[in-house]
């Protein structure tokens, strides 16, 4: 066997290793660079504030989760409405990438835009569901949407493919809603979105969440939610505040056995009225 042959070999063998090297670093580079775009407009496309109304307490948490080098599309949402009611949106974009982020955006925007100029929450995910339709979108989000009067404490709710709410009560009352939805935003059209109207008592409690909260290898859905049901239950019998049950709520996702992003909206009533 020829030695030079083997030391030729040997080379080329390296120079291949170091170009292949070279380009895995290159692509972790783009990949980490649109994990940190993907960040920053999930960040920036959240809300900067809660909005506040008589006796209505708001409390969010949200934890951006990585899995690998891809980061997910849950976002959260609360404003003051132009008749004064409150809108409040939680939802989920299908997918973990830089397309899902941006989604994520605009159907938060769409929500937004579209509740400015008035409709009840059912018309409202229709009416949205028909706009991510004209995109021409690959991808689709579950959501669901809450318009909350704070002076009759009406709650009027839809769901788009969303996992339920969590409610509770001051007597000792708490389970899970069972209202009617609707498919996923951006799946198919003309879809019609059952509203269901609730009433938040003095005391009362409603959460707002997204899967990652709940479910997982280590946490089936059910046993997730009968987890939160427990502390909403807890939290409106001690009358804690909403801040305190959205910390102990946004907990339960680190036994769930995966990292994905999470979300939890806590939607209370003190029965105090809000100084001006």
């Amino acid at each position: 066997m020829s030695r030079i042959g083997s030391t030729d070999d040997g080379d080329e063998l390296l120079v291949r290793l170091r170009t292949l090297t070279a380009q895995a670093r290159a692509q972790a580079e783009v990949q980490r660079s649109r994990v940190e775009l993907a960040v920053a407009l999930q960040r920036g496309m959240l809300p900067r504030g809660l909005p506040v109304g008589e006796g209505v307490r708001l409390a969010v948490r949200y934890a951006p989760a990585y899995q690998g080098l891809n980061v997910g599309g849950d976002w959260y949402d609360a404003f003051t409405m132009p008749d004064g009611r409150m809108g409040l949106s939680i939802g989920d974009v299908q997918g973990h990438n830089i397309e899902a982020a941006a989604f994520m955006g605009q159907v938060r925007v769409g929500l937004r835009a579209l509740a400015s100029v008035g409709s009840e929450p059912g018309a409202l995910l229709a009416r949205t569901n028909e706009l991510l339709l004209s995109l021409s979108p690959d991808l689709f989000a579950t959501c669901t949407f809450m318009r909350l009067d704070p002076a009759t404490r009406l709650m009027e709710s839809a769901r788009a493919g969303h996992l339920p709410c969590v409610w509770a009560t001051a007597d000792g009352r708490s389970g899970v809603t069972e209202d009617e939805g609707g498919p996923p935003l951006g799946i198919q059209p003309g879809v019609v979105y059952p509203v269901t109207r609730y009433r938040l008592d003095t005391g009362g409690l409603f959460v707002m969440l997204t899967d990652g909260v709940v479910e997982g290898p280590s946490m089936p859905l059910d046993e997730g939610l009968d987890q939160v049901v427990r502390l909403a239950g807890i939290a409106a019998v001690a009358r804690m505040d909403a801040d305190a049950l959205a910390a102990a709520v946004i907990k339960v996702a680190e036994r769930v056995g995966h990292e994905d992003d999470a979300a939890v909206l806590v939607i209370g009533h003190d029965g105090l009225r809000t100084q001006p």
